[in-house]
């Protein structure tokens, strides 16, 4: 309801006046609209139904009332939340961002070659991140601990191969940061998940385990290595490994799909552990499986992966590159180097502000942007 009167509302109504003196106040371009909410990135704030910012900004944009007719006191609020802006301060409102998952990668190595990861295609050269710059990256991201809500030590590796893995840890949380880790759970031992709990556990571990058939597994995952993963995690089963424990059965999307769901969701029902099933998808069209979507023609407008990529998360490579997203494994959107640069010079520079606009359609993206394949593309 929401997303179709908006929809309407901006491409059929005209344009208000505008003078040099007095703002022309619009919504905010990076605004996700559902059928019952709008959600700013920005911000990482909701409007539901009841907010009466909602309907005055609907107001405003149907035309059935000015800035003059608005409460000065909520049109305030409105422009000081994000949800209104003054289209001439675009440049300022791109140089925005809301820092909320960090992917600190420290190395390149993964011990398994999944059908629905990029590694099975075009493993890596293995490279190692110094601690010093490690830590130093840390050290950084302690000025946005206010928002972090995780720092995953992982994009295409198997983090617990680390010989640092434990010490990795500990570094996160002594720089006051919510330390988070996607594993296939064959390096996360029983003495490493004692180390972990003595340290005062993760904010959040996921375990990848798409099957308990070990012919299977070994099919799947090219490793004989399910007999390992279940005795780690038969340890872990019931210990404060993590705040949020998750198995995450990953597949197709087919019965046998469901059926490896059933059967790890009864196995581990009485454990720490949640349980849940996700089908794959193809890496924004890098790989032939799962959920894809190819949007040449279409207008880009948003990015609606675990947040917004552009303005909510910061990947980082073992190199110390950022890139735009997850889904980019060879790194083709490089937005900056922490070799080179500060985290904040990353996320305010130019490179962070062009792909912003790029995602939310303030500027046209080439045919080949990761976006135009991307199934968690934002799109009109």
């Amino acid at each position: 309801m929401i997303r179709d009167l908006l929809e309407r509302i901006t491409h059929d109504a005209p344009p208000p006046p505008r003078t040099d003196t007095e703002p022309v106040l619009e919504p905010s371009p990076y605004l996700h609209v559902t059928d019952s909410a709008i959600h700013n990135p920005m911000t990482d704030r909701n409007l539901g139904a009841d907010d009466e910012e909602l309907h005055a900004l609907l107001a405003l944009i149907r035309g059935e009332r000015t800035l003059d007719d608005l409460d000065p006191a909520l049109c305030r609020r409105m422009r000081e939340d994000g949800w209104i802006y003054d289209p001439r301060n675009l440049e300022d409102l791109t140089r925005g961002y809301y820092l909320k998952y960090v992917s600190l990668e420290a190395h390149t190595v993964c011990n398994q070659s999944c059908y629905f990861c990029p590694v099975s295609v075009a493993p890596r050269e293995h490279h190692f991140m110094p601690m010093e710059t490690y830590r130093d990256i840390l050290s950084q991201l302690t000025a946005y601990k206010s928002t972090i809500e995780a720092v995953f030590m992982i994009s295409y590796n198997e983090p617990t191969l680390d010989k640092r893995f434990v010490e990795q840890v500990r570094s996160i949380k002594e720089a006051g940061l919510p330390p988070a880790t996607l594993t296939n759970g064959s390096g996360l031992t029983p003495d490493r998940v004692d180390a972990l709990v003595e340290l005062g556990g993760l904010r959040f571990l996921s375990i990848n385990l798409s099957t308990l058939d070990r012919r299977k597994y070994a099919e799947d995952r090219g490793q004989d290595q399910v007999d390992v993963v279940l005795k780690n995690l038969e340890h872990a089963r019931d210990k404060p490994v993590a705040e949020q424990m998750d198995i995450v059965v990953l597949g197709p999307g087919d019965d046998r799909h469901q059926s490896d769901f059933e059967e790890i969701q009864e196995r581990f029902r009485d454990s720490r552990f949640t349980v849940k099933h996700f089908v794959v998808n193809d890496r924004a069209g890098l790989l032939q499986v799962g959920m894809s979507k190819h949007v040449p023609d279409k207008r880009l407008r948003g990015c609606d992966l675990v947040g917004s990529r552009p303005i909510q998360h910061l990947h980082i490579d073992p190199y110390g590159r950022c890139i735009l997203c997850c889904q980019d494994y060879h790194g083709s959107h490089v937005v900056g180097d922490l070799n080179e640069s500060t985290v904040e010079e990353v996320l305010t520079g130019p490179e962070m502000r062009r792909m912003r606009k790029m995602v939310y359609g303030l500027e046209d993206a080439p045919a080949d942007f990761i976006c135009r394949n991307c199934h968690f593309a934002i799109t009109e």
